[in-house]
């Protein structure tokens, strides 16, 4: 089989992480958490983007030097991903030599083919974006300041890219691969887009503006236009052109905000692959923003969320489910301090965290902190627990298959529920207390279903909350790596098995 392979976007080098770059790197880490628990081979790559006007005028700024000042951006990110817990095999950055040479190989390849030609050009060109605007991406006849910055007229001559002859094969593939863009609606803006006749692509930008950039190969002059430099590194990050690259191309998912689906990734980028023969992609996963009070964050503003912040105060773990509970996938969603909370208390505190507190202490209590081992034929509760399970796995796993991480979340968590139900109705402190050997027999059975039950939600919630998942599966000493994978119930699985450590408190209330 395939390995999974699957990218997110890369972060620009002039910004610092946000709660768009948090979520993104949790969904894709949740994707690939979900293939590995599945016992896929997977390969997770994200990184940075360090090339670029910004970053020159920045770090000129600065009086800083552009590769200081990517360094420093770089830790700043990958910091942000360990702090969130994002399991990426692979950080590309762009500075680095084994994508620099693919980009040279592939800009001599097609400019041998004659897909690229040199050019005089007029045109508005946008700073903030970093390429020449057209017509169609004005709105009301004016390109929004808010999205373009700065517009300013110029003419040079550069190098272009052959993008509007290959736009009715772009159409005819969107439409004849329903699967291309998630969500499908999604398809829609880029067909809108690709209704009217696309302008080639600029692909270089003279020394004399630019200077920051990858060298063309076959004029020094100029260097590569950032975006076309930067879709390549999906493909240089493997070794295009080499094994490794046969292994895990093409990508299974490519995730990336809705912002930058169109034009950059779902018509730029298929164009590139489309031109070096290459399959396409075959997921662009275009995910939604996060909004506060229906607004779009804005430092100007002052309703920008620090990730950064929660994990740090409330634990990556809350973090990560409160913003997969929270959105569905391709849509936008509210972030909301006091709805975080609120979830942290009820669902996380009261729910999954009392639960196994509970466990945990009834064990050492009634049952010399061991798993009890069960030998008669369980009774309609405790076969309910069982049912119950069987229906929750199926019905989260086909959630994580499909995206829908909110919904495969609600059944856990239900579950959850049922669990702590079913200790309020068996009250095994009452058991405890009877000298009724039947009563002792049920006791032991009753912890021995509740352990199990706390085993396997531990175990599914490993790609929401992998920390968490561990955390609990360490009171009983088992090791995720071996144990991983076993989400069928079995009261074998911990039957004889001590407790090795007390149950931790996983989620102390806020006040």
């Amino acid at each position: 089989m395939k390995p999974f392979y699957l990218t997110t976007a890369i972060d620009y080098a002039n910004g610092h992480p946000h709660i768009g770059h948090a979520y993104e790197k949790i969904l894709a880490d949740v994707i690939c958490r979900t293939k590995r628990l599945l016992g896929y081979e997977v390969h997770f790559l994200t990184g940075l983007d360090e090339h670029g006007q910004k970053v020159e005028q920045t770090a000129r700024e600065r009086h800083i030097t552009p590769q200081e000042l990517c360094d420093a951006t770089a830790q700043e990110f990958i910091e942000t991903c360990a702090l969130l817990n994002v399991s990426y095999d692979d950080y590309i950055r762009t500075t680095e030599p084994r994508h620099k040479i693919i980009v040279g190989d592939i800009l001599r390849k097609l400019f041998e083919k004659g897909d690229i030609y040199k050019a005089e050009y007029s045109g508005f060109y946008s700073t903030r974006v970093e390429r020449f605007l057209q017509e169609k991406d004005k709105v009301d006849g004016i390109w929004p300041e808010t999205e373009f910055g700065q517009v300013t007229e110029i003419t040079e001559v550069n190098y272009f890219f052959k993008l509007k002859q290959h736009r009715a094969w772009l159409i005819d593939y969107i439409n004849d691969h329903g699967d291309f863009i998630f969500p499908k609606f999604r398809a829609k803006q880029v067909l809108e887009f690709l209704k009217d006749d696309i302008n080639d692509l600029c692909i270089s930008r003279p020394k004399n503006r630019l200077s920051w950039g990858i060298e063309l190969p076959f004029d020094r002059e100029y260097v590569t236009y950032v975006w076309f430099d930067a879709l390549i590194n999906y493909i240089s990050a493997i070794g295009y052109g080499g094994e490794s690259f046969n292994q895990y191309w093409p990508v299974d998912y490519h995730v990336i905000g809705k912002d930058i689906l169109v034009p950059a990734h779902s018509i730029y980028w298929p164009i590139m692959l489309h031109a070096l023969d290459l399959p396409m992609p075959k997921t662009l996963l275009a995910h939604g923003w996060w909004l506060c009070s229906g607004e779009k964050m804005s430092k100007s503003v002052g309703n920008v969320v620090d990730p950064i912040d929660y994990a740090k105060q409330f634990g990556a773990d809350a973090f990560r489910y409160f913003v997969l509970r929270e959105m569905n996938v391709g849509q936008d969603s509210d972030f909301s301090h006091e709805r975080f909370i609120g979830r942290y208390n009820n669902d996380l505190a009261n729910d999954l965290g009392n639960l196994l507190s509970r466990n945990s202490n009834m064990l050492r209590r009634y049952a010399n902190g061991v798993v009890p081992t069960v030998s008669l034929p369980l009774e309609s509760l405790e076969r309910e627990m069982v049912d119950a399970w069987e229906q929750t796995q199926s019905k989260v796993l086909e959630g994580y298959e499909q995206l829908q991480f909110h919904s495969a979340l609600e059944n856990i968590f239900a579950f959850i529920a049922k669990a702590n139900r079913f200790l309020e109705m068996r009250a095994p402190w009452k058991l405890a207390k009877s000298n009724d050997p039947k009563d002792l027999e049920m006791l032991h059975t009753t912890l021995a279903v509740c352990s199990e039950a706390v085993r396997l939600i531990a175990t599914i919630l490993i790609p929401i909350m992998p920390g968490i998942g561990q955390r609990i599966l360490s009171v009983f000493a088992i090791d995720q790596a071996t144990w991983g994978t076993q989400l069928n119930w079995d009261l074998n699985h911990l039957a004889g098995r001590p407790l090795a450590m007390d149950a931790p408190i996983l989620f102390p209330r806020i006040a």
